[in-house]
């Protein structure tokens, strides 16, 4: 244990202003701005300053959980000076991928701790937010474990930014000591960034009553992000279902619903007592109850997204939300088109993992159709994903899928049975397109070839 008295000489040598900090940017650099709620603030603003002085920067992160966009991507004008990427699209990621700042990293969450620290992949300046520094030396990295180990050993320089505001995350690796860094920024202290949710339309309210239906007690869920997963968390919450454990890629305000209605407990048969996740993204309740709160387990991403770690848990329900799917089943959950819109994530790891797991199952849900720019009906349910959709979760792999008129099990059905199940949850208006399309497709029961 060290000494108080050399714990706080080493942290007065190492503390810095965010100035200095961002001082340390040269041309060329490849510097990582943090993950989930952890992105820096105060060093990002220093930053922003010295951005007509830069070339060709890069700046990477990690599904950043913040209210408004880098200082450093508004302050620059062009790639050449600075240009983003991130390895898990958040909504601003989206705004500065529209504006041709910003690419996306196409990878398996559960990959990038590896990637990080392998193949040449070196990052030279790593800034993150963390918790005020403990006693015994160590800040912890807050609810957000996900990559950040990757991140850290990757890195020729680790500089944190303190932030009162961060939450104590109980679990594993949660802790960076003082004497394993470079430099110490005293932050301003900003409140985390939330992510209130959505009321769930009439439409999600449908859906979600097809998917809590087929839960059972005794089972442990996996939710996703957006209005639709907290909807089913909150009815879950009102059912009769009880015993529900959590592990889950993010954890989000709708599993606080299910602790509060005595239904999160602990016993499945790996970190039992542990609601597990690698990264937390909601609103003020959700931190409070996280911080120094030892259910909750923060861990990295490559063991909560691992296939195999999913698989030893009995009953696992993962339930994720997807873009469009084809007649083939096919799913599109990151892209519109040729617009990135979101990050792989870990929609396939739960997938697999799920199917694996005995009694699991995963529901991918969408609603049958939407209002497009013209102001068109058009299916979600299609012959074929448009041109530049990305396959998120390959046919092969997909088990339920839902709609507000249903829920269809793909797995181990043939080409044809999909086509049909997919068709019957289709909405109405394009369902007999949808059959003269499967029957030219040689995918309907009267057909064995394809008519084109």
């Amino acid at each position: 244990m060290y000494k108080v008295s050399s714990l706080a000489e080493e942290y007065r040598k190492k503390l810095i202003t965010p100035e200095k900090a961002a001082s340390f940017v040269k041309d060329g650099n490849r510097i990582h701005f943090g993950t989930g709620c952890g992105t820096v603030v105060d060093i990002d603003k220093a930053l922003a300053k010295r951005v007509d002085e830069l070339h060709d920067v890069v700046i990477l992160s990690t599904v950043g959980i913040r209210e408004k966009p880098f200082e450093t991507y508004t302050a620059s004008t062009s790639n050449e000076q600075v240009r983003f990427a991130s390895a898990h699209f958040s909504a601003l990621d989206r705004a500065m991928n529209k504006e041709g700042r910003c690419w996306y990293i196409p990878m398996l969450f559960c990959e990038l701790p590896f990637l990080w620290t392998n193949n040449n992949n070196d990052i030279d300046i790593a800034y993150f937010q963390v918790a005020p520094m403990d006693d015994h030396g160590n800040f912890n990295l807050g609810p957000q474990v996900a990559d950040m180990w990757g991140v850290i050993k990757s890195a020729k320089m680790k500089i944190v930014e303190v932030n009162k505001n961060m939450p104590i995350a109980h679990g594993y690796q949660t802790q960076l000591n003082l004497y394993g860094i470079d430099y110490v920024v005293e932050g301003s202290n900003q409140p985390l960034a939330e992510l209130p949710p959505k009321e769930p339309s009439e439409i999600d309210n449908k859906i979600a009553n097809f998917v809590v239906e087929n839960i059972k007690s005794h089972c442990t869920i996996q939710l996703g992000i957006g209005s639709l997963p907290l909807c089913i968390g909150k009815k879950i919450a009102q059912s009769d279902i009880r015993n529900v454990e959590a592990h889950t890629e993010m954890f989000t305000d709708a599993y606080v619903d299910l602790f509060e209605a005595g239904k999160l407990t602990g016993n499945k048969p790996i970190d039992k007592g542990k609601a597990v996740y690698t990264f937390a993204g909601g609103t003020k309740r959700l931190y409070d109850f996280i911080d120094d709160n030892p259910i909750c387990c923060s861990a990295p991403v490559d063991y909560v997204n691992l296939i195999e770690t999913i698989a030893k848990i009995p009953n696992f329900i993962s339930v994720n939300s997807c873009i469009a799917v084809d007649l083939y089943g096919q799913v599109c959950s990151e892209s519109a088109g040729m617009q990135q819109i979101s990050g792989t994530g870990g929609q396939l790891d739960f997938v697999l993992g799920a199917f694996q797991s005995v009694g699991g199952h995963s529901f991918l849900c969408t609603p049958s159709s939407r209002v497009n720019a013209k102001g068109e009906l058009e299916s979600l349910i299609m012959p074929l994903l448009p041109q530049g959709s990305i396959v998120t979760t390959p046919r092969m792999a997909v088990d339920y899928i839902v709609t507000e008129y249903g829920a269809a099990c793909l797995k181990g059905k043939s080409t044809w049975e999909r086509a049909e199940l997919l068709i019957g949850i289709a909405h109405p208006k394009f369902r007999d397109e949808l059959v003269k399309c499967a029957e030219k497709m040689g995918i309907w029961r009267n057909t064995s070839r394809c008519g084109y």
